[in-house]
């Protein structure tokens, strides 16, 4: 889809134009463009480090219902099939794939894990920024802002 990446580079204000454009030329394109921009998130929720940590919690969430799911549904393997009880995941009975499952999944959770580190160090960076900021401009004004006992 190179429209796509093509309008997301521009911004929300070019979707907004594409979508009011659909909407002269043809009225279902621009219905179809309006409900894509909020059915993907390009309009709502806000953006920044929010938007992406919202979207984060969401996956992690996703994840642990699967893992959940997974755990629930392999006790079956005890009887005679594949995998067993009580040894987390059980066994596709392919024993490459089961050690390229675990290691993907140990990498994503590595990955994860990383991410989660890296958002820390950016909402410190962040806020260290501002804070720095305010002190400067403090410095600039006199530095002497304080409210003085009457």
């Amino acid at each position: 889809m190179p429209i796509v990446a093509k309008l997301d580079e521009y911004g929300k204000g070019a979707w907004i134009a594409f979508a009011v454009l659909g909407f002269i030329i043809f009225w279902p394109l621009g219905l179809a463009t309006l409900v894509f921009l909020f059915w993907s998130g390009r309009m709502g929720h806000g953006c920044g480090p929010a938007r992406y940590e919202h979207r984060m919690n969401r996956l992690q969430d996703k994840m642990e219902r699967l893992r959940e799911r997974m755990g629930g549904a392999q006790q079956w393997g005890s009887r005679g099939g594949f995998g067993g009880w009580g040894r987390g995941p059980s066994s596709s009975g392919n024993r490459a794939f089961d050690e390229y499952r675990d290691e993907t999944l140990r990498r994503l959770e590595d990955e994860q894990r990383e991410f989660h580190d890296f958002l820390g160090r950016l909402r410190m960076a962040k806020d260290k920024a501002e804070f720095d900021e305010f002190m400067n401009e403090r410095r600039r004004n006199g530095g002497t802002n304080t409210v003085e006992s009457a």
